[in-house]
């Protein structure tokens, strides 16, 4: 099917043909190059078998490139008169479910009923069904909708989002350096992460004022097979993290506080070889996940 080129023209004869305008407090940057929306959409490596998430449908120019592809598309759009445009531009395609309404519960929990409208749509389409995110996220949202995605059964087998360019930086960070952090840790634990592309503020209407990017993280299940416990490793990475530029037995012991001795972080700290002046942002991923699960060991967990 043909959608409308949604430029900055268009959508803004569109929008305020409707009496809108874009709503800065739900981050509504819309994606104006259609090269850039088909790179996104091209980067997922879209099948027939795929269940795709969307978050963020503005008025359909992502959603339809998707459709075109996908088996399935969940889409979710926060506000209520852009969610009533999408549904008159994704008309008559039956593969589209939009949503009107927060993707989050919380900034640690999704909505209740969306993995299960992800659960239900991959049944239909059988054994071979894979489950993406891709979205050209709202910056103010990208990083729980991507953390807690994680956590889900079943993961996404891939995301492919646009994000703020410093967001995707820390996604991507490499030990000691100043973007390496918690999320850094948490993403490349489970995930293969790569900058697809950099994107400059005049291709989004309106403007941003900053640069962002199209990230694109496949799921590693051996990576994530590797963690035993998810929920604990993500918590105690972030506790970990919580102050960064301490020493790693001070943030240790920090993060234990009431679940082990000093003796018994010291005892771990000795086995793995940290010297007193480590820090937890020089520790490569792996390096950190030993030590997560070292912990894990030594509480009981």
């Amino acid at each position: 099917m043909n959608q409308p080129r949604q430029t900055a023209t268009y959508l803004s004869k569109r929008l305020t043909a409707a009496g809108l305008r874009p709503v800065s407090k739900y981050g509504q940057n819309f994606l104006i190059d259609l090269n850039l929306v088909n790179l996104i959409a091209d980067s997922a490596e879209l099948r027939a078998n795929d269940v795709v998430l969307e978050v963020g449908t503005g008025v359909g120019s992502l959603t339809s490139q998707i459709a075109d592809k996908a088996g399935a598309v969940l889409s979710v759009e926060i506000d209520q008169n852009l969610h009533q445009l999408a549904s008159e531009e994704l008309a008559g395609r039956p593969n589209v479910k939009l949503i009107q309404g927060d993707a989050l519960r919380n900034k640690n929990s999704l909505r209740d009923d969306l993995m299960e409208l992800i659960g239900e749509a991959m049944q239909r389409i059988g054994d071979e069904a894979r489950f993406l995110l891709v979205a050209n996220l709202p910056y103010n949202v990208a990083t729980p909708i991507i953390s807690n995605l994680l956590h889900q059964t079943p993961p996404p087998d891939s995301m492919v989002v646009t994000i703020q360019k410093e967001l995707a930086d820390r996604i991507c960070a490499v030990p000691s350096t100043k973007d390496y952090s918690a999320l850094s840790i948490w993403i490349q634990s489970v995930c293969d992460a790569q900058i697809v592309r950099v994107l400059g503020p005049k291709v989004f209407w309106p403007r941003p004022k900053v640069d962002s990017a199209v990230l694109k993280m496949d799921l590693n299940q051996s990576k994530r097979d590797s963690i035993p416990d998810l929920r604990y490793f993500h918590e105690t990475v972030r506790a970990l993290f919580f102050h960064r530029r301490k020493f790693l037995r001070s943030n240790v012991v920090s993060a234990m506080k009431g679940r082990l001795e000093k003796a018994q972080v010291d005892e771990v700290l000795h086995q793995l070889g940290h010297d007193e002046d480590s820090r937890a942002e020089q520790l490569s991923v792996d390096e950190i996940k030993t030590l997560v699960e070292s912990l894990r060991i030594a509480e009981g967990k």
